[in-house]
C-alpha cells in the first residue's frame, strides 16, 4: 500500500510540475546553473538552443558602458577548464518570471563568489522559448559590477 501511495504522489507531483509553466521555466534556469556549478557541459547544453546568444554588460576602463558578445562554446570551455580545486558559485537571489505563450523571461539578481570570496554581482536576464514541450534558453545577458551590491 505504501508503494502505491508513493507512486500516486510522484505522478501527481510530475503532473503539477508539467501544469505549472513558471515552475518549468524556473527548473530550466536552475538546471543551467546546476550544470554550470558541476562543470557539466552536457547538462548545460540540454537547456539551451544550439544557437544560444550570450552577452554581458559592463564598463570599460573609462567607465563607459560596453556590451560584450560572448561565444557560448568558449564560455562552456572556460567553465569546464576551471580546476576542480577552485570553488565558484553564482548565488541567485530571486526569480522574476514572465510568460506569454511559448516565450518566457527570467530576471535573476545574483552574487558571484570565487573560493569563498565575493567577486561581483549583477542581474541575469534569460529569454526562453518552449520547443517540443521543453523550455530552452535562447538568450542570456547579464550585468557585472563590484559596487552597489548587497553582500
Amino acid at each position: 500500500m505504501k508503494s502505491l501511495v508513493t507512486v500516486c504522489m510522484l505522478c501527481f507531483g510530475f503532473a503539477a510540475i508539467s501544469q505549472n509553466p513558471e515552475l518549468e521555466v524556473k527548473n530550466t534556469v536552475e538546471t543551467f546553473f546546476i550544470g554550470f556549478h558541476q562543470q557539466d557541459s552536457t547538462l548545460v547544453h540540454n537547456v539551451v538552443t544550439k544557437d544560444v546568444i550570450l552577452q554581458s554588460i559592463g564598463t570599460d576602463k573609462n567607465g563607459k558602458t560596453v556590451v560584450r558578445n560572448e561565444d557560448f562554446n568558449q564560455f562552456i570551455t572556460a567553465i569546464m577548464s576551471i580546476p576542480k580545486d577552485q570553488k565558484f558559485e553564482e548565488k541567485l537571489l530571486s526569480f522574476n518570471i514572465q510568460i506569454d505563450g511559448n516565450m518566457a523571461n527570467v530576471w535573476t539578481p545574483y552574487e558571484f563568489w570565487f573560493n569563498g570570496e565575493f567577486s561581483h554581482c549583477g542581474v541575469n536576464s534569460f529569454q526562453l522559448v518552449k520547443i517540443d514541450e521543453a523550455w530552452k534558453i535562447i538568450y542570456l545577458i547579464d550585468t557585472r559590477r563590484k559596487t552597489g551590491c548587497e553582500n
